[in-house]
This record gives C-alpha cells, structure tokens and sequence, in this order.
C-alpha cells in the first residue's frame, strides 16, 4: 500500500465506507505527508455525513411520531415573503414520502442559493405533491399580509394533487378540515415544513428575478423587494410600481402624494 501513488489512495478513500475496511489501517501507516493529509480529509468528510444525517433525523421526529399515529401523507406549510415592501407572499404545501432522504436540508434561509436551487430539484422530482399560493400585493394591501399568508397557505394547501390527512404549519393556524399542529420555527424543525420553505423561496426568487428584468432600477434580483439602500433611493427617485404594497411604509406615506408609477 506504502508504494500506491496519491491518485490511487484518493480513489481507493472514496470507495471507503467506515473505519472497518481492511485496507483503513493500512493507509494509516502511510507516513507520507500527502497521504495523511488525504486521511484527515476523508475523516473531516465522514464527520460531516455523521453531522448531516443525525441533522435529517432530528428534522424528521414530528413526521416519525404522526406516522405512527397512522397518517399517510403529511403536508409541510410554510412562507416566504410577508417583509418585502415588493412582490407576492408565495406559500408552499410539500407532501415528502417516508422514504425521503436529503441530508441538508433545512430552513431555505440557512442555505446558500445554490443549495436552495439543488433542493429544490430534488423536492420537486421526490416530493407525492406539492402545492403553492401566491397572493400579489394588490390582495395583501385589501386583507394585510397576517390574512394574506393565511390565505396563501390554504390556496397551497388545496394546490395539491394528493390530499393530504395532517398538516405541520410554520407558526401558523389554520381553519382546515384536517388534524394539523402549528410549529414556531417549523422550518428548521420539520423536514416537510424545510421543504416548503425550499419551494416557496425558490419560487418567489424567481419571480423577483423576472420583475427585476422589467424594473431593473428597483434591484429586485438582489433584494427580492427588501428595503434595501439601492431599493428606497429608486422608491425616491423613480416613485413606486403596481408591484409594490401600498399598506406598507414608505409606500403608503408616498401612495398619498400620488408618486406612483
């Protein structure tokens, strides 16, 4: 083994499972500095898969306990966007079979976006279902963004395809005909309500993105209608558009000055 080039102890780490393998100790009395250095990653490596998946298992409790209650098909709840001055407030159910695994996965605002962007693939090809609301500024200013998310959430929740027969709701009560439990910081407690937050976030992301397109001086790509420095100057010097929440301030000081655009 002490004569194996470092490409083939590389190579030979990644078809290592664990500790236990026969050729473990005999790449431990490797002396080679590039060898060990290959053995303390591969050990940093595993610490973090160890990390990850009891991460994933602390995630999945409450639908471990609801499924052995006897439901099925447990619907994560949850929001994005109710503190923008800009854009909707997208809702998202997600309905995960028993058998997801995605170490990871957690609370959309812990990950970067790349992450947020891999998950979401991986939700959207695993998940039984997934139902999203989206409820525009207009509806947020008429009923105010707590009724507005309520209403989001039940718009997703009546998106699915598969009906769901409990909900776990991200800090939420909801009026539903379903068994449901209301969790503070659900999505960085319940792999479903982290997956609907995935969605949401991902969902609304985008469609900043395409508004910043047509009103690039807002910089809506990068604050996704935030109160940023860049976002209040261009509410100053450009006036506010049909995609701003008139109910929330500056807006509403400047809809009474008619500085609209």
């Amino acid at each position: 083994m002490a004569l194996a080039t470092l490409k083939e102890i590389k190579e030979l780490l990644e078809k290592i499972t664990d500790k236990h393998d026969p050729y473990w100790e005999q790449l431990k009395e490797d002396k080679r500095v590039g060898v060990q250095k290959l053995i303390t990653s591969w050990e940093k490596q595993k610490e973090k898969e160890v990390q990850l998946h009891n991460r994933f298992i602390e995630l999945c409790i409450y639908e471990t306990e609801i499924r052995e209650q006897g439901y099925t098909y447990i619907a994560g709840i949850d929001e994005v966007g109710r503190g923008p001055l800009a854009g909707p407030v997208v809702t998202a159910a997600v309905i995960l079979p028993e058998s997801f695994y995605l170490p990871g996965i957690d609370d959309s605002k812990k990950l970067s976006e790349a992450k947020r962007e891999q998950y979401y693939e991986i939700i959207q090809k695993q998940a039984i279902s997934i139902g999203v609301g989206i409820i525009e500024p207009a509806e947020i200013d008429r009923i105010n963004i707590y009724e507005a998310t309520k209403k989001g959430m039940l718009a997703a929740v009546q998106n699915l395809d598969q009906q769901p027969d409990f909900l776990l709701i991200d800090a939420m009560k909801l009026n539903v005909p379903y068994p449901s439990k209301s969790i503070i910081k659900g999505d960085s407690k319940s792999v479903s309500i982290a997956a609907a937050s995935i969605i949401a976030k991902v969902t609304r992301d985008e469609m900043m993105k395409n508004l910043d397109k047509e009103f690039p001086a807002y910089c809506f790509a990068s604050n996704m209608g935030y109160g940023t420095k860049e976002h209040l100057l261009a509410l100053e010097t450009e006036g506010y558009t049909i995609h701003h929440r008139k109910s929330f301030s500056p807006i509403k000081e400047m809809a009474t000055r008619n500085r609209g655009i």
